[in-house]
């Protein structure tokens, strides 16, 4: 396997109280979790104080989404200035949901992305074909495209994982097989080899989204190009522990 620290975001999207939330917490901080693994879990925003006080400090905390500036007339945004005072450490940005339900262009994420790192965030930035593009055939075309808006806004690449997540196996219950996963993030490697170096190539974690279960993330971790995984419902459940041990110890 690479050098390359397996690393698995957990996306809770708009779920969870106080209560279930401090119950999902207390079982993280009590799970035996491979310390190889790099562990971050997405929170809704208005909970991020209260993730990060509770939730044990070798699990990361992000913020699911964040705006281009450091202030402002920006009225229900948040900034990278006000995650960063919260004590958190990342954010998700260009999620298919920020995308497609929410209009986020291509342009504005890789301001946020270039915002973000200036801010000393770091960055899971997302991508990833729809249905229709991939039965098109224009897989390859789409998530090129949207990793190069990102590549272009990114001046040091070890604060950015690369999330792959088919928008057609996201809470679908349908996954990429493992081989369709490992192809587009053989295909991403080789495009950020092209386009940018072969240390960026070797050393950025490109990881897997789109209905991650306890019962596929073995097979798909055993993918030689996937790095980890960014899980959405499956994150809010205890088999969350199952798919931060999918690669085990070395």
């Amino acid at each position: 396997m690479s050098s390359r620290k397996f690393f698995v975001g957990g996306n809770w999207k708009m779920n969870g109280d106080k209560e279930s939330l401090g119950e999902l917490i207390m079982t993280l901080n009590t799970a035996s979790l491979n310390d190889e693994t790099e562990v971050v879990c997405g929170a809704p925003s208005i909970y991020l104080d209260f993730v990060r006080s509770k939730l044990d400090q070798r699990i990361g905390v992000a913020a699911q989404n964040c705006y281009k500036v450091p202030k402002g007339a920006f009225t229900g945004e948040i900034s990278p200035a006000m995650v960063k005072d919260c004590g958190i450490d990342w954010v998700i940005l260009g999620h298919s949901e920020r995308r497609h339900v929410f209009g986020e262009s291509d342009e504005l994420i890789g301001q946020k992305v270039a915002h973000c790192l200036e801010s000393d965030l770091g960055v899971i930035a997302c991508i990833g074909e729809k249905l229709e593009e991939r039965e098109a055939g224009t897989t390859e075309d789409v998530v090129f495209e949207q990793t190069k808006v990102i590549a272009d806004n990114v001046k040091d690449w070890t604060r950015v994982v690369l999330a792959y997540e088919p928008v057609w196996a996201i809470g679908t219950g349908k996954t990429a097989t493992p081989g369709q996963a490992q192809e587009v993030h053989e295909k991403l490697r080789g495009w950020l080899r092209a386009n940018l170096s072969d240390a960026v190539a070797d050393s950025v974690r490109i990881i897997y989204g789109g209905s991650v279960t306890g019962g596929n993330c073995k097979e798909l971790a055993a993918q030689p190009d996937v790095d980890g995984f960014l899980v959405g419902g499956a994150s809010l459940k205890p088999e969350f522990v199952d798919i931060i041990n999918a690669r085990g110890p070395k």
